[in-house]
């Protein structure tokens, strides 16, 4: 098979890397790449939302099969438009994925499939907001109803810190147009994780879990970003749990989106808040997360093309997933400042020395190649994920790769995996 991968940041590189080892295919492009996906697929420079050139790469290079990596062409109808032109893709349509595109789609959806969540309110006006604030209390999450990269959430404490996250997303537009209607929670306590299951429109398949670490600072500080790391499996999310999941919420999921004539394909990502009572849906993505999808990539023991390609046609009815029993932990190397203003550009040593560390992949984010230079090129930059038999085992050989890479520019957190060994 022919395959295109769309995305250029390090889930795109862990899915060109596990695509390519796969005894199916044949060539894998992506667009647009990085610097370190180009070691292993040809990168092409077409933006991952410019719809339209990237149908008719797809038809140019006779691609048989489009896997989508980010949010955002998915919910532009990137999968749609490839279907029109008889390309078969991995991800859902634009209706589906209004999942991830509407966080108030999304928990309208959970109220009328009896879903367990927190409660909540959508608003666009500020003093309706600030009323339903007061009446839970000043602890809440307000949320961006729209794509926000990540980070259209902030998680408020007491009614002065919700007035001004009221105030940052729906009157001053810290995240534009995807903040022209909010989404408020009531606080819900417990432990989060990541729970991903494949969807081919009519059944879901369980794939594995994982934990991310939102937050910019160690211990879970300062504000939230696209993720600072991850490990998979989470503990929290034993069989039995998954299970539950799978019941409670997978399902009804699915059974609702076809009822409203919206068929779900693709890998669904449900974010978790888990506790004694069992899980809540904290939300929906309609893609790999990233940085769960470089553990789950270096964690999968099955042929990743052949389900992908199996969901992308609507029949996983014969496929199984094979797990390796080893933990995969995912740290994240950041440019200084991320998630604010930060710098493109520095360079980048000591890579070659990770690269020969055994139990070790370097997936590249937010790379380019200048003047045979590597440099950075975005916020997230790399991601250095290891495998070992505990977490604490990955941790270690994570963060030794870590310690040989000279970039005085660049920073991460020191602590990804702490719930886990903690225990």
């Amino acid at each position: 098979m022919r395959v295109l991968v769309v995305g250029g940041g390090g889930r795109e590189h862990a899915l060109c890397w596990a695509i390519s080892r796969s005894s199916q295919c044949d060539a894998v492009l992506c667009a647009p790449g990085n610097a370190g996906i180009a070691r292993i697929a040809e990168c092409v420079a077409v933006g991952a939302e410019d719809i339209p050139v990237i149908v008719a790469l797809a038809k140019e290079r006779a691609v048989d099969l489009v896997v989508v990596g980010p949010e955002g062409p998915l919910v532009g109808g990137l999968v749609d438009r490839l279907a029109e032109a008889g390309i078969r893709a991995f991800g859902p349509s634009a209706a589906a994925a209004e999942l991830e595109g509407s966080k108030g789609f999304m928990k309208d959806l959970a109220a009328r499939q009896g879903i367990a969540t927190a409660a909540y309110g959508r608003f666009t006006d500020a003093g309706r907001a600030r009323a339903f604030v007061a009446e839970h209390g000043g602890r809440v999450a307000v949320k961006a109803d729209g794509l926000a990269a990540g980070k259209g959430v902030i998680l408020c404490q007491t009614p002065a810190e919700a007035d001004a996250a009221i105030e940052s997303i729906l009157v001053d537009k810290a995240f534009g147009a995807a903040g022209s209607e909010i989404v408020i929670e009531e606080f819900l306590g417990g432990e989060e994780a990541s729970f991903f299951a494949l969807v081919d429109g009519k059944r879901a398949i369980p794939m594995a879990s994982a934990q991310d670490h939102k937050a910019v600072g160690d211990g879970d500080t300062g504000p939230n970003t696209g993720g600072m790391g991850a490990y998979s499996p989470a503990p929290v999310v034993t069989d039995k749990m998954a299970g539950i999941v799978m019941d409670r919420i997978v399902e009804p999921t699915i059974a609702g989106l076809a009822a409203a004539g919206r068929p779900y394909r693709g890998v669904l990502f449900a974010g978790l808040m888990i506790d004694a009572a069992g899980p809540k849906l904290l939300e929906f993505n309609v893609r790999f997360g990233d940085p769960e999808c470089q553990s789950l990539m270096v964690r999968l023991a099955s042929d990743p093309l052949e389900a992908l390609s199996a969901c992308a046609a609507g029949d996983l009815g014969s496929t199984k997933l094979a797990w390796r029993d080893e933990v995969s932990l995912t740290v994240v190397m950041a440019a200084k400042g991320y998630p604010g203003t930060y710098e493109k550009g520095s360079e980048i040593r000591g890579l070659s020395f990770v690269e020969r560390m055994e139990g070790v992949t370097l997936f590249h984010a937010g790379t380019r190649i200048g003047h045979r230079r590597l440099l950075s090129d975005g916020g997230r930059v790399l991601n250095i994920t290891a495998l070992g038999a505990t977490v604490a085992e990955a941790q270690a050989r994570a963060y030794a790769a870590v310690d040989c890479i000279d970039w005085p520019q660049g920073f991460c957190r020191r602590d990804i995996g702490w719930r886990a060994i903690g225990r």
